[in-house]
């Protein structure tokens, strides 16, 4: 089975029982759409959450979110700074930051902003005949792959959440629940805590609010097309 999962936001324990549910064998294969850093309701452990994803190895991959490309910005340019200037620089925006620090050596805080920025921004998937598209945001045509980060972070929003791209099925995350809701198309489960799909039926977006205390982690399978929650 193929599983896709969206928008950790620090949240170890979503995660961690997001994957005991799933219960992976050999074969099974997870596709984490980024920002699996940054906010956190309750003991973020971003530290916890990369470390998950290390252990699931070959079976997952991982695609860049906006959060973990600004992480990994401030971490990159933070350890360039000599160490007498370090103590000056500007606080990263959330506390993930800190709390890789209090745990990372520098060493292991510069790998991982060099693992972040190596990410991709789409992964295509195939899946008994059926074609995916994988990303934080928004999608684009395999023929029309962009070197713009931020058009995959949702910089032509409306038209893709109308129509998605002809011929393919896209998955993406980045908006949660209010961000959705003027966009026709429906939510599956509860209302906006849950994975939403356009009219077409082309475009789902199942980021569903973990790292917020109303929200929950959503999991969508591609073989099924079930939805799974923690």
């Amino acid at each position: 089975m193929n599983y896709v999962i969206a928008d950790i936001h620090n949240d170890k324990h979503r995660f961690r029982e997001m994957l005991k549910k799933l219960d992976l064998k050999s074969e099974d294969r997870v596709f984490l759409l980024g920002d699996l850093f940054d906010r956190g309701v309750y003991c973020p452990d971003p530290v916890g959450v990369y470390f998950a994803t290390l252990e699931l190895g070959d079976k997952c991959t991982v695609i860049a979110g906006n959060h973990d490309r600004w992480l990994a910005r401030y971490i990159l340019q933070y350890y360039e700074l000599p160490s007498r200037k370090r103590k000056m620089a500007k606080p990263y925006r959330y506390n993930t930051f800190e709390l890789l620090k209090d745990r990372l050596t520098e060493v292991d805080m510069v790998k991982l902003g060099k693992w972040i920025m190596s990410l991709p921004l789409q992964q295509e998937v195939c899946v008994d005949g059926k074609r995916f598209l994988l990303a934080h945001a928004m999608t684009s045509d395999p023929a029309d792959l962009r070197d713009d980060v931020h058009y995959y972070m949702g910089d032509d929003w409306d038209e893709y959440l109308e129509n998605g791209v002809p011929g393919f099925v896209s998955i993406s995350g980045h908006a949660y629940g209010a961000d959705m809701t003027g966009y026709g198309g429906e939510f599956l489960d509860e209302r906006i805590a849950s994975v939403w799909q356009n009219g077409k039926k082309n475009v789902y977006m199942i980021d569903s609010g973990c790292g917020y205390s109303e929200g929950r982690l959503a999991c969508l399978c591609l073989e099924t097309m079930e939805r799974i929650y923690v």
